[in-house]
């Protein structure tokens, strides 16, 4: 087990489905950055009535949902054929009456397209839910980038425009504080 503080979590519970008469529910939940490693592929955790899958990941019906869902589209990025590289980790559950095993063992979740369309439907959800937090943080990264850009300037209008209009020192950084409360309200 790993310990982790991740930036955002999201957890979704599709309604259920039915396969062959049984019927099944899929959950996922999404934890991302934090301590989580940026440079390796995403952590996948897998789950069927509540026990942990432990073998056989690339031979599960959640491994290739997770690996065919279009995660370049929520902004990460993702080898073809591979988990996303991101710092990720994805968990996805299965609880149903009848689990289809690939063996009696029970390592891993039979490949059935309802299965499967169901988890990609899950996790595009959660997908969509981390590509606008992800948004989100960019779009504050690049308006506080400006804000200092902009801040920068302040002293230079104050004293050009005390040059300008013939202001006193104490109007020019009376100016100055005015121009600085409004490109603060501006940015919010």
């Amino acid at each position: 087990r790993r310990n982790f503080d991740p930036d955002y979590v999201y957890c979704l519970t599709r309604p259920p489905a039915v396969y062959r008469g049984n019927p099944f529910q899929i959950e996922v939940g999404l934890a991302f950055g934090g301590s989580l490693p940026g440079d390796e592929l995403a952590g996948l955790y897998r789950f069927a009535n509540r026990v942990p899958l432990q073998y056989e990941q690339s031979a599960c019906a959640m491994t290739k949902a997770v690996i065919t869902s279009p995660w370049k589209n929520y902004e990460l990025n993702q080898s073809r054929g591979a988990l996303p590289s991101a710092p990720l980790a994805i968990m996805i559950h299965m609880a149903s009456v009848w689990v289809p095993f690939t063996s009696e063992s029970k390592k891993a979740v039979a490949h059935y397209d309802i299965i499967i369309k169901e988890m990609r439907l899950a996790l595009m959800t959660v997908g969509r839910k981390l590509s606008l937090h992800l948004r989100k943080q960019k779009r504050e990264i690049e308006a506080e980038r400006k804000r200092a850009y902009i801040e920068k300037y302040i002293p230079q209008i104050g004293v050009a425009l005390q040059e300008l209009l013939e202001l006193s020192d104490p109007i020019r950084k009376k100016t100055e504080s005015q121009l600085s409360g409004i490109l603060g309200r501006s940015r919010k």
